[in-house]
């Protein structure tokens, strides 16, 4: 008996070991010092647990080789952890503890076909307590636009995700039509598994790509190149980089010469997704608002209530509906939740100042029908897309 709870005692101490190792490549390091001083003067027999744990200690010290700055170590775990560029510099004493992210897992349903009903209107529910602290004071809540979170506007400070050059646009937003994104919903990068987490980090480190820095138009293009090359083993074509270009200044509506890195990381996001999951696994990610506002619009735009609108008309709806506008759009009543089409002689119906360009209504003889479902899959990337509070136009539809 003895020896059966020795060879156990044994394999689970292997498999602690294991999971330190792993621990250790992921970045979660530990001092190695701290098991020595612990049995430091301890008399240790010539057994098979004190080879492992030698092997372990070796294993945490690792290979002599510079180290990363602990600046450049912060801003990976950050980006492991899907906390994007979470402020250090405020007094953590005064603070809440930030909230733990779990990343979502994968199922073996997600490829299967989604029923989401056209005639029957979703229930939409709003939790009734802050989802920080828990207490519910009514009208001093700010609801999600996106899920059905609320919050406190005193919380979100507290944990660091409300800063004063946004306390006002939050408050003056929330409870608008166009409407606030939560710290969850904000982030895009939280909509990655940990497996396509690590693809991307695996991604920007081989392009030497450093998070938290913002991305001047060089850089980008020069990422894409890179990224296309690792790829197709081929220089990208000269129309991907005038789309690339195009994404660009979409990223960058207020012309500062650079991209913000949290948009860059959404931007990121959203384009693995497309490429690794199929369409009706993203429709899985939409909430029940974002489910609502598009049958809206798709109702909105079948005029005859036959079940199918033109190929035209859903590629307005993703350049009208589901994208980022520019702050100085707001003014003009034009909002990501708008449902109807957007008049002729709207600011956001002409493009760098030329004339308005007019949408002929082409008969649906005349081009491809698309119905309800279809329409849901052509344009989820560009819903979840425009999750992010930023002005910026995290997937630039083709044209």
């Amino acid at each position: 008996m003895g020896v059966l709870m020795s060879r156990r005692q044994t394999v689970e101490r292997v498999q602690k070991v294991s999971l330190a190792v792993s621990a250790f490549k992921d970045g979660l390091r530990e001092q190695p010092s701290t098991r020595r001083r612990a049995e430091a003067g301890t008399a240790r027999q010539g057994t098979l647990e004190q080879e492992v744990e030698e092997g372990e200690e070796e294993a945490l010290a690792g290979p002599s080789q510079p180290e990363e700055s602990s600046a450049s170590k912060a801003a990976w775990e950050r980006l492991r952890d899907g906390r994007g560029v979470e402020p250090e510099e405020f007094d953590r004493a005064k603070r809440f503890t930030p909230p733990a992210f779990i990343r979502p897992k994968r199922e073996l349903h997600d490829d299967e076909p989604l029923d989401i009903s056209l005639e029957q209107r979703e229930q939409i529910l709003n939790d009734e307590m802050c989802e920080i602290c828990e207490v519910w004071t009514a009208e001093s809540l700010f609801p999600c636009r996106i899920c059905h979170r609320v919050y406190h506007d005193g919380c979100l400070r507290r944990m660091g995700y409300l800063q004063k050059d946004s306390a006002m646009e939050v408050t003056e937003t929330a409870h608008t039509e166009t409407g606030w994104s939560c710290y969850y919903c904000d982030n895009l990068n939280l909509l990655l598994t940990e497996e396509e987490m690590y693809s991307l980090m695996e991604t920007l480190r081989n392009c030497k790509i450093i998070p938290g820095v913002c991305l001047t138009q060089d850089d980008f293009l020069h990422y894409k190149h890179q990224v296309h090359k690792q790829q197709f083993e081929r220089t990208m074509p000269k129309a991907q980089e005038e789309q690339a270009t195009l994404q660009f200044n979409a990223l960058d509506p207020d012309k500062k010469g650079h991209i913000e890195w949290q948009d860059f990381l959404s931007h990121e996001s959203i384009q693995l997704l497309q490429k690794i999951r199929s369409q009706n696994a993203l429709l899985r990610l939409l909430t029940a608002k974002e489910r609502e506002r598009a049958r809206i619009a798709f109702l909105a735009l079948d005029q005859d209530h036959d079940g199918f609108i033109g190929e035209g008309e859903c590629r307005q709806a993703r350049h009208t509906w589901f994208r980022k506008h520019q702050k100085e759009m707001q003014s003009c009543n034009v909002s990501i939740s708008h449902v109807g089409p957007i008049s002729e002689g709207s600011p956001a119906s002409s493009r760098n100042g030329k004339s308005p360009e007019k949408i002929l209504p082409a008969t649906k003889q005349e081009e491809t029908s698309i119905d309800w479902p279809g329409f849901l899959r052509e344009n989820v990337a560009y819903i979840l897309a425009a999750r992010p509070n930023s002005a910026a136009l995290h997937l630039q539809p083709l044209a």
